[in-house]
Parts: structure tokens; sequence; C-alpha cells
């Protein structure tokens, strides 16, 4: 595996690599990364010839209070993973390299639909952080195909349109939510959870799968289920930040005729903020 953390001697390699005729895979990460992002990995492995993956905490996606500090860095470790499913390439860039003249200065890249509701509305400004980051990695890299996780189900729909506006020329692909055995979806925040709840934090997909399997049976008060939900993740011990049943393809809150709904949910711990989300097609 190639390792770079400028963007010229990236941009020297991929270049190379396109002359070649080589598909380009891109998977871009925040480190830490556990066996969901090497399933991505993996699923960009299957369909191009090489394969990217950007580390970078990139603090203009945090808010102010939030845990850009304390994210963890375990850059060696990362490397030894990524090097045992032999990824090709790892971009690695500081801060600098990314923001050469600061980010208060920044170009910007704001998508208006979906990213003010949900995480955007508890987390302000986050998706204009994540668009612009996104949107600078894509012209680093120049990738034929992107792969992102699904359990960031409102990201993964604001790059879709930010792509779709931009006609940045990508293939964006949505890989599976990778779960614990108790259905916890895997997560580099989860190792924020206090040992003590840990055994409960599980009530968010607990929750998110009683909400679907009463749509799947033909409840349609979608605002009671929603509520009811947030019930049952407030009796569990937890504060709700959202529970919402939305329109799969806009993220509006779903109708009673719409056939791909998705269920997201977001909700605090002690000391972590974890999102999860199900879909589900109805006949």
């Amino acid at each position: 595996m190639q390792v770079f953390h400028h963007i010229r001697s990236l941009r020297e390699a991929l270049a190379e690599a396109r002359r070649a005729g080589k598909r380009i895979g891109f998977v871009p990460t925040m480190g830490n990364l556990h066996d969901a992002h090497l399933a991505l990995v993996k699923q960009a492995q299957q369909t191009c010839d090489c394969v990217v993956v950007s580390i970078f905490v990139n603090r203009l996606q945090f808010g102010l209070n939030e845990d850009w500090d304390r994210y963890p860095r375990t850059l060696a470790v990362d490397s030894a993973k990524l090097e045992g499913i032999n990824c090709d390439f790892l971009f690695c860039p500081d801060e600098t390299e990314i923001y050469p003249n600061g980010m208060d200065e920044q170009t910007r890249v704001i998508v208006p639909a979906m990213t003010d509701v949900l995480c955007g509305a508890s987390r302000p400004g986050h998706f204009e952080g994540v668009t612009t980051v996104v949107t600078k990695l894509f012209n680093i890299v120049q990738p034929d195909e992107a792969v992102f996780g699904i359990k960031d189900y409102q990201q993964l729909a604001v790059i879709r349109r930010m792509v779709e506006d931009l006609c940045i020329p990508v293939q964006i692909s949505a890989g599976e939510i990778y779960r614990e055995p108790d259905g916890l979806a895997l997560s580099s925040r989860n190792g924020f959870i206090a040992e003590a709840e840990r055994p409960r934090v599980s009530q968010l997909y607990r929750t998110l799968s009683w909400v679907s399997e009463q749509i799947k049976a033909g409840q349609r008060d979608f605002i009671a289920l929603a509520e009811a939900g947030k019930i049952q993740i407030t009796e569990a011990g937890f504060k709700v930040d959202y529970l919402e049943i939305c329109s799969s393809r806009t993220l509006k809150p779903a109708a009673h005729d719409d056939t791909e709904i998705t269920v997201l949910g977001a909700m605090y711990t002690e000391s972590a903020r974890l999102i999860d989300n199900l879909s589900l097609e109805l006949v």
C-alpha cells in the first residue's frame, strides 16, 4: 500500500493508474477504522482496479461543543488494517493540506435540500462541512466510484444530491450497515459508550425495528408511531435527538401512499450520540 500525505504526490500516482486504464474507487473516512469501513473498501475492490482510502478528521463538520478534539486518531492501526486487505492507496493529509487558506476563508459547498432536518437540525453547519470536504476530496482523487456507508443515511442522500446538482462524474455506491450481535450499528463513536450502559444502547435499533414492523403490519399514523418510539427510548434511559419516518428518496415526512420509507433515529447516551436507520419497501 502506498501512503500519501500530499495532494500532488497522490495525483501523480493516480494519473499513472488512469493512464493504465484502471478504474479508481474511493472510500473517504475519518479513521478509527472498524469492520464496516473495511467492508466498504472490499466493496470498492469488487468493481474497481485500485482503491484509495482517505483518513482526515474534518474539523469543518464538527460544531461547537462537539467531539473533534477527542475523536480517535489511530493511524498506525488503521494503516495495518488497510494493508491487511490489500488497499492500494492511503491518503492522510494534515489540515493545512486540505485547507491551505484556513477554514474561515474556505470556499464552501452548500446543499440546501435535506440538510436542515434530522442530523442537520441538531448539528447546524455539519453538512456544509461534509459536502465541502467531500467535494475537495472528489476533486483531488477524481474517482470513478465512491462508496459510503448507509448507516449515515442522510449524509449519503445529501452527497448523492450534491453530485447530481454539480455534475460530478462519480458513481456513488452504498455499503450496508454492519451490526454487533445485539443490533448496535458499528460506529467509531461506539468507543465513547460507557461500559455500564453498553448493554442497553441497542434500544435505538430495537425501537426502529419495532416502528418498521408496525408499518409493515399496516400502521400509517406515522406521527403517533414516531412518538411511541421516542417514549420507548426515553423509558430506556436515553435522550432522544430525533425519530422520524421519512420518504427514502426525499427525507421529507412519509406520506400514507409512500412505498419507500426509511425510519431514522438518533439518541444520546451519557457520552455518545448514536444514529441508525432502517429502510423498507411496501407493496
